[in-house]
Formats: C-alpha cells, structure tokens, sequence
C-alpha cells in the first residue's frame, strides 16, 4: 500500500495528497505534517519507511469538503485520490492485491465547484495570462457556471484587470511567473506557474475546438493568436485538475477596448464598490444596492458593478426595463415572489457535468425550469420592452425535461446519490418491487405463505427461515404425503425432513429469496442507473438551461434595481456620449442609507455641474474645512457614475452624465510599509497613474493632493497637479483642497470653477451645513474641528494663539512670519512661566505719589525736572 501511495504522491508534488482509506482521507510523511498543523488535527503515525516512523494524519470522507477549503485558503493544492475498486473486487487479483487508486480531481483557488466552498453571490474565476512576442491578453473562467471571457491585456493593464475581474487563481508562464509576482504583488490572487507549451496558441486551438466540438472558431468570432493561448491554458490546466473530465464551458465572449469603464485598483479600494475597507460586503456600494434574491442575480449583480458599461444603447435598454418595472409595483412584487423559489441553476449544471451533484442538484434544476416557465407566461412580460419581452424566449420550452423530472424525483431528495431514496415511487417497476422487497419482504413472504396454503388446502403451512436452509416451506408429518403426491409434487421440492416437521421450496420462493437478500443494493444500483439516465438528459438540454438561468438572473437584478429605485426615491439618469456631467440634489447612497439605519438627520443633497452645454468649466476645486463632507461629495459623484452605468436608477433628483471611460480616486490616506512606501509616497504614485492616464471622457476626484509634506512642498504639487488637469488631461474632475491660495486659479483658467462647504460659526463653535456651493472658503476651522474631536482644552486655546500669531505674520509678510515662528514654541505642552516681576525703581516710587489733575503747569515742569535727575544721576 505505502508504494502505491508514494508512486501516487510522485506524480503530484505540489499538492497534499488526500489518499482514500475506507472512509477516511489519509496523508503521511511531509503531507500529514503540513496538513496537521494547518487543520489543527492530530498528527499519529503508522508503520516504518527506511527505518523511521511515517507521520500519518486522516479526516473523515464525509467532512472533507471543510477540510479543503481550510487548506486552499491557507495556500495549500490538494490532490484528491479515491479508490476505483471495491475490496472484494480486488481480492479476486490475488489475496494480497492493493486495491486500486488514483488521483480523481486537483483541489485549487480556481477549480472549487462545491457550494459549500463557494460563496452564491459571487462568481469563482480562473484567470491565464498569455503572452506572444509584444502582445499578451488574459483569459478568464468560472467553472462552476461554465463562463469564458477573454480580453487584450497588455501588462501595464494586468493590475488594474486583475482587480475588476477578481480571479481567485491566475495562470502564467513559469518564464514569467517573477515579473508577474512583482506586478501583482499588492493582490491576493494565487499565482499558478505552467510549462510554456500551455500556451502554445496553435496547440491551444487545436484544445479549443476539441473542446467545443467545432471545426473552426469562426462562430465565436476572430480571436488573437495571444487570446488563443491564453484560453488554452485555461482548457489544458481543466485538463489537469478535472483528470480530462472538463466542466459544461459556454462559447468565449471577447471583451473589447472601451467597451467597460476603466477602474484602477486603488479607485476600487477608494470607493468600496464590492468589498468595504474592512474586506466585508456589508457597507460597500454592491451591499447597500443589492436585492436579488437570486445566488445568479447576485453574481451578476456584482459583475456589473464591477465593469460599468460604456455602451450607451446598452445602458438604455436597462434603464428602459427598470421604468417597466416601475410602472406596476404589484406585478414586480408578484415576480420577485417566483424569482425567490429559483435555485442556484448554473452551479447545480456545472456539478452535473463534472459528475459531482447529487440528487438535490437534480431537484434544483427541476424547481428552476418550473419556475422560469411560470415567468414566461407572464403578460406584463410580454407587454415591456425588448430588453424586457427579449428574455421570454428562453424561460419556456422546457416542459418535457420538467415532467421528466417530476415523475422521476421524490419532492425533497437526499444530498447523495449513494444514500438513494430519491426516485419517486412509480416511476420505475423493478426498482419499486426491489424497494418493496427490500421495505417489505416479510409481507411478501406472509403473502407467498397464504397462497400457498390455498393452493395446498394446508392451513397449518409455514413459510420460516434459518441461517442453514434460508427460506423454506415447513408443513406437519401428517400433510407432507399430500405435498409430495402429484400435483403438489411438481411445485413444491422437498428439502428436509426433522422429527415433527417435513420442509419443502419451490423455485419460485428460491428466486424471491435471492431477490430478498440483494434487494437494498439492487435498488441502489438500480436508482444510480435511473440517476445517470435524468443527469444524460439534463445535459442534453444544457445550453438551453444556461440560456434559462442567464435569462432568469437578468430578470432578478431587473426587479431589484426597481425595488431599490422605489426604496430611495431615485431618479432614471439621462446616459449619453457628451462630456456633461451634470447632478441635481445628488446623494450619496452607502451614506445615505447608513444613516436611515441609524435614524439619523436627512442626507444633505448637492449638486453638481462639469462641462455642460452652459458651463465652461469641468473641475471644481473645492475648499472647506474638514468633516464638512468634501470627500463625501466627491465619492458621491463617482457612484452616481457607476450606478447610471450599469443600468440603474441614481440618488439624485435629475442626473445627466457623458459617459465616464475612465474614473479615477485619490481619496483617503494609506501607507504600503510592506513595499516600503510612506502614505505621502502613495499619494504619489497614485496621483502619477491618474496624471498619466486620464483623458477627457475620465472622472477624476482629488481630495487634499500635497497634505503629507510640507506646506511650501504640498502647494506647488498641489498647484502643478490641478494645473496639469485642466491643460493636459482636459479630464471632468472635482479637486478638494485645504490650499485656499489656489482659488485665484479660476481667475485665469476658464475650466476651473471653485466650490466650497458652507459652514456656520456661532459663539466660537462651527456648525456643519453639508451643502456645496459655489464659491471659496475664507478658511479652514481646523481648530475648531480639532476642538469637536475631542483635544484637550488647553491645547486648543494654545492652536487658536499660534493661529493669530502666524496668520497675522501672513499679512505682514515673510520675514515678519519666519520672526514670528521663531519665537513661538510650537507644540509646548505646557504655556511658557510667566516673567519673574523686576524691582520697583525710585521713578516708579515718585510717580506712585503724584495725582496729576493737582498740577499746575509749573509743579509738571518741576517733576519733570526732578524725575529726570533720578532716571540720570550724576557720575
């Protein structure tokens, strides 16, 4: 057995190896020390190799799918051996014979297709990076739905690309594999290095229309020679891990240049589109708008929140299909109560064909199709638009397999096909008579008795059992003349005669008894036939179902942009390809609905207005102090961008945006000390991607740009960056600023408008608006602020001092300001001692005694006199 296992474990180095025992997984040597420290499971030992104990750890079989997912999340691969024959099977070799084992499938980030190592509202992508000569393009699959994209990638685009799409795994030339390290380094996708000769674009088109079962990929269009070898590593690395047996795969759609808004992934960060700060999906923008209720209208859901679309008939076909919904709020409701019975479709298929489903998989499919062919009778379907009516062809035309299905399956089947129990009752002869022998043989036999006592006119006939003779017939001395007499004679066959008691068979209750004992296996093996023949027939019908469950999960996001419209009072946004950038009483939506969680104050709507038809200007820069909700407004505007994007209704009142090709965020403070970047060295990098990069379809929101130097320093990057903006990159823009000097800019840049939250002060403290006007700050309450936060009293009446001295040293000019600094002692924690008093001088005496209103002129001389003869003795 070990040799087995190490000739097993040969072939897959990389990988820990689960080696199948009865109902365990077992792992030894290295494998079972690195899997019991990762799992936190016992580690043991079993027998000697080269004269040394063998570590050895196990987990059961039924809890396994834990167990690997513990693992891939710690970095681990697992190899997953199984056993292909019975014991008995392999005892028939020889008495000795190792039953026979290999390994089934490879357990990676990329290849997961359970559910319960999968998250239902969010696709699982396995990505390859290919590249020929100059030209490199990614590829992308979720083998769970069985969804292929490809795209051009140059690998300045790798990062940002890897971040819009999420792959859990990315394939890549081992050539390669430590300049992609390097690039990716800041992500969490798991790096998988392959042979150059995956990605051999004329073998991979050979693998690609095997694999499709095509003579040409003309019919999925024209595909590059690096596209092709990105896609066939995906197929050769399915290859691998499936053990040849590859997953239902739809045609690969290729992505286009523009054809999505093009996010960065520190914008991405920024913005929390899908995943908040803290990593969770709550408190993000996906978390706050999603109301599918649907696992395929979730993942969908999030994909467009994640490629924003720059098509703008495509826009406004979804935008259509939203004002349907909303014109009936009754049916829409009535919809979302069918959509919430649809199951997981996509994913049950994908199982299916990897033969890993099970019987509920089977039941899921069943539920869905139902429940898409109630949809498609619906008329307020019907009567809506194309991108609505459009999807009423593929929710029907499954009745056949749906019948099928229901006279197949019982109402609520088991997890495994291995348990059985799941074939309805009726549905097939010989399984219900082994099912009844197997549920009900002693009412067989009691049956088989009384017939038997009729026919021999033998009240006293017993049909009994023992471990010796089985089943047998038992009659008295008395009677069994009469049943050895013909007629009798020739059915029943006498077998045994005892002191009290003659024993007879027939072959009839011979066949029965055998029938009896290999009842329970019989209607296993029967039902696992019944279960191969409905898998056959759904995959039959696999593209159609697909099409089904896409239809169905458009549907879903349909009705749940309405609901979420209807909720916040949102607007249907005017989507075209000016540059206009135009927000009536615009909100932000993850704030907004934060604070009627929390019964708080209404959200403070704003405007905005960039490069309309009537407004020059396409930045505003936007001064204020902090906590006022700068970067509130600024992060608003960029969802309410997203959000008119993908199709979906906007917080705001009226809302008119150009298309935003690219949108770009340097909002918030962060380091990267792992690269050894400071956050003002952050602040850079990020500030020189958006510079390098935005055009004039781009979205740019800039907030306090220069903050993590000094002041001299921060302003002129400030000043240079802004003034780049508006003459190079000619980009929409808002730009927040603490540099109120920058203001003058306006005055000599017509496309630079200013901006700034109002603020009250009353009795020394400052009272927060929240409302965006035009305009610029006088100043920045940062004392006040500071005061709000919580600092301590003495500190912020020794700020507001400093405050006075340094802003009056302003007007005075540098070198009054350079004394001025001089000579306070900034960040004392403590005033400075107040001055010890001098001693009194005898001028002072002498004046302490004079009342002035009693001189006369000549008494004033005459003190004059003697007082300058005190301040000027004489030598």
């Amino acid at each position: 057995m070990m040799a087995q296992y190490l000739e097993i474990k040969a072939a897959h180095p990389g990988s820990i190896l689960f080696y199948r025992m009865g109902d365990f997984y077992e792992m030894f040597f290295d494998d079972a020390v690195a899997a019991s420290s990762a799992l936190d499971i016992a580690l043991t030992k079993r027998g000697k190799h080269d004269g040394a104990d063998i570590p050895m750890c196990g987990v059961p079989v039924h809890a396994a799918e834990g167990y690997f997912l513990t693992l891939i999340r710690k970095g681990f691969r697992v190899a997953v051996c199984e056993q292909l024959e019975s014991p008995e099977e392999a005892k028939k070799r020889g008495y000795k014979s190792v039953v026979k084992r290999d390994v089934v499938r490879l357990v990676t980030p990329g290849t997961l297709t359970e559910d319960s190592l999968l998250n239902a509202r969010q696709n699982n992508f396995l990505a390859a990076f290919g590249r020929v000569r100059d030209e490199s393009a990614l590829a992308w699959v979720d083998i769970s739905t069985g969804e292929v994209r490809v795209a051009a990638c140059p690998t300045i685009r790798l990062l940002p690309e890897v971040a819009r799409i999420g792959p859990s795994e990315l394939l890549v030339a081992d050539a390669h594999l430590e300049e992609i390290e390097t690039i990716l380094a800041e992500t969490d996708v798991s790096l998988t290095p392959l042979a150059a000769s995956s990605f051999d674009s004329s073998g991979a088109e050979k693998r690609l229309t095997t694999t499709y079962g095509v003579a040409s990929l003309d019919a999925f269009g024209g595909f590059s020679r690096t596209e092709l070898a990105a896609l066939g590593a995906l197929i050769a690395y399915l290859e691998i891990t499936q053990k040849g047996k590859l997953p239902l795969l739809r045609p690969p759609l290729r992505e286009t240049p523009g054809q999505v808004m093009q996010i960065d992934p520190a914008t991405r960060r920024s913005l929390e589109l899908t995943r908040s700060m803290s990593g969770a999906r709550s408190g993000s923008l996906l978390g706050v708008i999603d109301r599918t209720v649907t696992a395929g209208g979730g993942r969908l859901l999030e994909q467009r929140v994640s490629n924003p679309s720059c098509d703008t008939d495509l826009i406004a076909s979804r935008l259509d299909a939203l004002g349907h919904m909303l014109s009936n709020n009754m049916v829409t409701e009535d919809l979302r109560q069918t959509l919430r019975q649809v199951p997981d479709i996509d994913r049950a298929l994908g199982r299916i064909s990897l033969d890993r489903a099970g019987p509920r998989d089977l039941a899921a499919i069943r539920s869905g199709l139902t429940q898409a062919e109630t949809l498609s009778s619906k008329p307020f379907l019907m009567d809506g638009p194309p991108s609505v009516s459009g999807l009423l062809p593929t929710l029907g035309g499954h009745g056949a397999l749906i019948d099928l299905l229901d006279a197949a399956l019982v109402a609520e089947p088991p997890l495994l096909a291995r348990d059985g129990g799941f074939i309805a009752s009726g549905y097939d002869a010989e399984l219900d008579e082994a099912q009844t022998l197997r549920d009900e043989g002693r009412g067989v036999i009691a049956g088989m008795q009384s017939d038997y006592a009729d026919q021999t006119g033998i009240s006293a006939l017993k049909i009994k059992h023992n471990n010796v003779l089985g089943y047998f017939i038992e009659t008295t001395a008395t009677h069994a003349d009469k049943m050895m007499a013909p007629p009798l004679s020739e059915t029943f066959i006498h077998r045994q005669t005892t002191a009290n008691a003659v024993r007879f068979t027939t072959v009839e209750l011979s066949e029965l008894e055998t029938k009896i004992l290999n009842a329970g296996s019989r209607a296993l093996e029967i039902e696992k036939r019944l279960y191969s023949t409905l898998t056959a027939e759904i995959l039959k019908a696999s593209g159609q179902i697909g099409e089904t469950a896409r239809s169905l999960a458009e549907l879903d996001v349909i009705t749940s942009l309405t609901v979420l419209s209807k909720e916040g009072d949102w607007c249907r946004p005017l989507v075209d390809g000016s540059r206009a950038f135009d927000i009536t009483a615009g909100r932000h939506p993850v704030v907004e609905a934060a604070q009627r969680r929390e019964g708080g104050a209404g959200f403070v709507a704003n405007d905005c207005a960039l490069a309309g038809p009537d407004d020059p200007s396409f930045i505003w820069l936007i001064t204020g102090p902090n906590m006022a909700g700068k970067s509130t407004f600024l992060r608003q505007n960029a969802l309410i961008a997203i959000l008119a994007q993908i199709g979906a209704y906007v917080p705001a009142q009226k809302a008119h945006i150009g298309i935003v090709s690219s949108l770009f965020s340097r909002v918030g403070a962060s380091d990267d000390l792992a690269r050894g970047r400071s956050t003002f060295m952050v602040e850079m990098v990020e500030t020189a991607a958006i510079l390098n990069q935005a055009d004039e379809r781009s979205l740019v929101i800039l907030d306090e740009i220069g903050r993590g130097t000094s002041t001299y320093d921060g302003l002129s990057i400030a000043w240079a960056t802004l003034e780049h903006l508006h003459d190079v990159n000619k980009c929409r823009a808002l730009f927040a600023t603490h540099y109120h000097e920058m203001t003058a800019l306006s005055n000599r840049m017509d496309g630079i408008d200013n901006a700034t939250v109002a603020v009250k002060e009353w009795e020394g403290e400052v009272i927060f608006l929240y409302q965006v006007q035009r305009g610029a700050a006088d100043r920045s309450y940062g004392v006040q602020v500071a005061k709000l936060a919580g600092l301590p009293g003495a500190v912020i009446e020794r700020a507001r001092i400093v405050l006075d001295m340094l802003e009056s040293g302003e007007r005075k000019g540098v070198a009054a300001r350079e004394t001025i600094i001089d000579d306070l002692p900034l960040f004392s924690a403590t005033p400075p001692p107040a001055p010890k008093p001098a001693k009194t001088s005898e001028v002072e005496e002498r004046l302490e005694s004079v009342l002035p209103d009693q001189l006369t002129p000549m008494d004033a001389l005459a003190l004059i006199y003697e007082l300058k003869a005190l301040k000027e003795p004489s030598a």
